[in-house]
């Protein structure tokens, strides 16, 4: 990383980051030899990275020939408006990069759990029932095991830093907006 006062040093930030985060998006090498990115829902466990797609189309087929991926996903935490002129804007945010492989998951059992990881993340709460046979047949799951993980944040400078984590620490809706004093 080239400015290493960004990096998030703690595991844990990180896996929060990780667990916050609603949408991430998965960086595979297309059939032309471009890099190819998609959003996605997704749950991280243990090292690992699932997410729910089709059983066919371009994010398989890429994978299926290369299963070297990337995953990124990022948290904005707050936008701090211009108030004089336009190079005062800033955003604060929080950033998650992991290179690793991705494996199409066939074994019942392990769908099952990778399919749960996602509910109770999207669902904590529970009560969606039990998962159709019909429908787990046409479920894809991949797991990302990780190779790499790195965190990056820009949480601001003094009063704005301050506000930021304050928001992080009381769990208010994101981004906020913040003022020039």
């Amino acid at each position: 990383m080239r400015r290493s006062k960004k990096e998030i040093m703690d595991k844990a930030v990180i896996i929060d980051v990780l667990n916050k985060c609603h949408v991430g998006c998965i960086g595979t090498i297309g059939k032309n030899g471009y890099p190819m990115v998609k959003p996605l829902n997704f749950a991280y466990n243990d090292g690992k990275i699932y997410f729910h797609t089709a059983k066919e189309g371009e994010k398989i087929e890429d994978i299926k020939r290369d299963n070297r991926v990337c995953f990124e996903a990022h948290l904005p935490i707050a936008y701090l408006k211009a108030k004089k002129q336009p190079c005062e804007v800033e955003y604060f945010f929080r950033s998650v990069i992991i290179k690793g492989k991705a494996y199409i998951i066939e074994d019942r059992e392990e769908k099952l759990f990778g399919l749960k990881c996602l509910m109770e993340k999207y669902q904590p709460e529970g009560g969606y029932g039990d998962y159709l046979e019909e429908k787990l047949k046409i479920t894809g799951i991949v797991r990302i095991d990780i190779k790499e993980m790195v965190g990056k944040e820009d949480l601001g400078k003094e009063k704005q830093r301050e506000a930021v984590l304050k928001a992080l620490e009381e769990k208010v809706q994101l981004p906020i907006v913040l003022e020039h004093e």
